[in-house]
């Protein structure tokens, strides 16, 4: 999780504007459900974190936010903390579970906010959500403005990264929902980041991407798009033969940690950077506005060339017109003069 703290938060002020914006966005009325990091639920009236000390009351409570809003089933909230071996009397020490964290919930925020159903339990009303919501649509932003405004994507990314306060659903167990939510939310914030660094690529940033790709790629040695990223940064900063040796020590890694050879993305991009591919340059924003300006000038200068040729050929047809009588009106600047005054009803 280094990577989140380190690289993505605080690059802009996009992500203490997320963080904000998560306050109003996950939860219901003044009460947020929390699961990027230790599962909390935080009054914002009362700045109140309400995080359960033991690992049974953690794990029904990671459950409960997971499913916010959801009614869970007791036989899958049983599963949950005890897994294939529940002890006798299960349902029985579910229930006090519950009571404790209702009690927990209560005293901390003024209201317990988990309902009791006929089939289970539920926290919060439906269509509760969380950070993770919030999170998501963050980053699907992003994802959409990548291509027309890498500047924004980034913002939008980063404001995305910064919501997380470390793994998520961190000292919530290894039930199967939890357990299976985290591996899922884990994968959005990689493919996440990623997507952060093409942002940074296509906005011009190569230097400072080379050097925390350098970092990310040692913490996650088998992601690939995280290799093909770095080598092309290097590459854009003129350093073709680093960028062939990321590509080396990426199959390096990929065959001692997985037993596979890189991809063929990851083939493909070697193979550019070794033969200057056209297509791995960035266009320079300055040179397009310089070329749009002298562009511009240059229809300017027809438009005044076109005016003037205008001008002579209408002197022209005056000088034509102007000795023949009663052969109509004389024109000028492109249009007959008229002549009411002159013609009787």
């Amino acid at each position: 999780m280094d990577d989140t703290m380190d690289e993505s938060v605080g690059e802009t002020a996009a992500g203490t504007a997320a963080g904000t914006a998560a306050d109003t966005a996950a939860g219901t009325g003044e009460t947020d459900f929390r699961v990027l990091g230790p599962v909390e639920v935080f009054d914002r009236r009362t700045g109140t974190y309400v995080v359960p000390s033991g690992a049974k009351q953690r794990a029904l409570l990671g459950a409960l936010v997971v499913r916010a809003g959801q009614v869970l089933p007791g036989e899958r909230l049983v599963h949950e903390l005890w897994g294939e071996r529940p002890p006798a009397g299960a349902a029985n020490a579910l229930q006090a579970h519950v009571a404790r964290l209702r009690r927990l919930l209560q005293q901390a925020l003024g209201e317990d906010g988990i309902s009791t159903h006929a089939t289970g339990y539920a926290l919060g009303r439906p269509g509760a959500r969380t950070d993770a919501h919030h999170f998501q649509e963050l980053s699907s932003r992003g994802r959409a403005t990548l291509a027309a405004n890498p500047v924004r994507a980034a913002e939008l990314l980063g404001g995305a990264l910064a919501l997380w306060r470390g793994p998520a659903l961190e000292g919530s167990g290894q039930g199967p929902l939890c357990a299976g939510e985290a591996e899922r939310l884990e994968e959005l914030r990689l493919t996440t980041l990623e997507t952060l660094y093409e942002a940074r690529l296509r906005a011009g940033r190569h230097a400072e991407a080379a050097r925390e790709l350098e970092r990310l790629t040692a913490r996650h040695p088998v992601r690939e798009r995280l290799y093909d990223l770095q080598m092309l940064a290097l590459y854009r900063c003129g350093r073709q033969a680093e960028a062939l040796g990321v590509y080396e020590r990426a199959r390096r890694r990929l065959v001692e940690g997985l037993g596979v050879e890189p991809g063929p993305a990851l083939r493909a991009r070697m193979e550019a950077i070794l033969h200057h591919a056209p297509s791995l340059t960035t266009p320079d924003p300055d040179a397009s506005l310089h070329e749009l300006g002298g562009a511009i000038a240059r229809l300017g200068s027809r438009i005044e060339a076109l005016a003037r040729e205008q001008q002579g050929l209408i002197r022209r047809l005056n000088s034509l017109t102007s000795g023949v009588t009663g052969q109509g009106p004389p024109v000028e600047r492109g249009h007959l003069l008229e002549q009411g005054a002159d013609v009787e009803g």
